[in-house]
């Protein structure tokens, strides 16, 4: 954080309402404009039109300052505020937050009743023993509880545990860095994307794999179906000579190409712009297609694999075998943390103490768009050796946090690990990233037949961020190792 915004390692202290207004331009607007302590029950306004921020209730609890309690009596309540709200607003430009003071339960009761089109609700604890947090973590609205240490406290440990042993759509705070705060309304980002956004999973199947009113439910996402007839009149009217183009862009900054011919990586990047018009036309982020089903079937003129492998690497999302479960975790994640991930069916080798991520698409962008490319190959798809696909030769020495979602239970598995190798075995698919599992391997044997043999790996420590947002939108955490 800067130092001049006052959001810095030692926020807690906090500064005087003095040297915060001399500090720092943005608060003085803002206190001219508008009084935090005053008795409005809840600030006004409207996001403006085509504004996609999250709405945030910005929620300062507090008893009067002429009452002896924690953090004292005659605290600052108001400079303290101003503080909180103007590095919020810095901090977090993507969110539009809504300030203000309760002082009761009865207040927060009459809020509460008045509002329904906020994203999220945000209660920064900075006075004890208001009733306030208690009320509205049981609106069951996702919310997260700040302890604003040292005047919060007492209030927040017993809400918070209270909340969270209820399965209560809540996560909690309670940190003198600053930026664990904006981590966590990362969450109210993400959440705001994923219900403003459209999966298209391309598929004849009359059953999914996964249920999109579950999505739907869980994650506020829509699911569209499109038929391979659809598919293959887009892939007709898609531009060859750019799809040749692509071919070329992939065969160029490929380490080495095995299997597949020219001809075959042109298809490939045929296939690509195809996806990518559709996604133009439904305004879609993410694209799912029965790959498997429809290409053994005779429906599908090429592998997507390249495709998926470019869109991944570009923040989009593309994902194997029509599977929405790991779709929507891709998805999720890509808004949240900003990596893709590689869907994968491991191997688990307890002899060494590895889990082996096998699959025939991967990205080589493992840290974001923006981040470092490792080299790939490119191959012919596995299972028949047919069509295109990467194998993406991944970083070692790295952590990385696996997922997967299971639709009919509402839970999300997880487990961590650290890159070891990318194995060089010709038996199954053609990427084989092997990782040290972190806990117990054995425990690790005993989940696949309740969340299927996917799993979604990205890199990076991410367990804290997926803990966050899963309890957010009520979704029970499973840790498998």
């Amino acid at each position: 954080m800067n130092k001049q915004s006052g959001c810095n390692k030692n926020f807690i202290s906090g500064l005087s309402r003095r040297e915060f207004i001399q500090g720092c331009a943005a608060c003085m607007a803002y206190a001219s404009a508008f009084t935090l302590g005053n008795n409005r029950l809840y600030a006004s306004g409207q996001p403006a039109a085509g504004q996609e921020k999250a709405r945030v209730r910005l929620i300062f609890s507090h008893i009067p300052p002429d009452r002896p309690t924690w953090p004292n009596i005659g605290y600052d309540y108001e400079g303290r505020k101003e503080e909180l709200f103007s590095c919020l607003q810095q901090s977090c430009p993507n969110i539009e937050f809504l300030p203000v003071t309760l002082q009761n339960a009865e207040q927060a009761e009459k809020l509460l009743q008045s509002e329904n089109n906020v994203d999220g609700y945000l209660v920064y604890i900075v006075g004890i023993w208001t009733g306030v947090p208690n009320k509205v973590i049981s609106s069951g609205r996702p919310t997260i509880l700040v302890d604003d240490l040292y005047a919060g406290s007492g209030e927040f440990l017993i809400e918070y545990a209270r909340a969270k042993r209820a399965g209560m759509k809540v996560a909690g705070v309670s940190s003198s860095r600053f930026e664990d705060v904006v981590d966590a309304l990362k969450c109210f980002e993400c959440m705001k994307k994923l219900r403003s956004s459209t999966v298209l999973d391309v598929t004849d199947a009359k059953t999914l794999w996964g249920d999109p009113k579950v999505i739907k439910e869980v994650f506020g996402t829509e699911v569209k179906q499109i038929s391979s007839q659809e598919f293959n009149d887009a892939y007709q009217q898609a531009d060859r000579t750019q799809g040749a183009q692509w071919a070329k862009r992939w065969i160029q900054n490929a380490e080495k190409v095995i299997e597949p011919s020219t001809e075959e990586i042109e298809k490939s990047g045929t296939m690509y712009l195809t996806m990518k018009s559709l996604l133009e036309k439904y305004k879609a982020p993410a694209i799912a297609v029965d790959c498997l089903g429809l290409y053994y079937g005779g429906k599908l003129m090429a592998y997507p694999c390249l495709g998926f492998f470019q869109f991944n690497n570009d923040g989009l999302v593309g994902a194997c075998e029509g599977d929405l479960p790991s779709t929507m975790m891709l998805l999720m994640m890509t808004n949240l943390v900003g990596r893709p991930g590689y869907i994968s069916d491991p191997v688990i080798d307890t002899s060494t103490n590895q889990i082996i991520y096998s699959h025939c698409v991967a990205t080589n962008k493992v840290f974001g768009p923006k981040g470092p490319s490792n080299p790939y190959h490119i191959r012919s798809h596995s299972e028949d050796r047919k069509g295109a696909c990467v194998r993406s030769l991944m970083p070692v020495g790295e952590i990385t946090t696996s997922i997967e979602f299971n639709c009919e239970r509402k839970e999300l598995v997880m487990h961590q690990s650290k890159t070891v190798g990318n194995v060089d075995e010709d038996k199954a698919c053609r990427n084989k990233l092997a990782a040290e599992v972190k806990g117990d391997i054995n425990k690790l044997l005993s989940e696949w037949d309740r969340f299927g043999w996917h799993r979604v790996t990205f890199f990076g420590d991410h367990k804290k961020a997926v803990e966050m947002i899963t309890s957010l939108l009520g979704i029970k955490v499973v840790i498998e190792a």
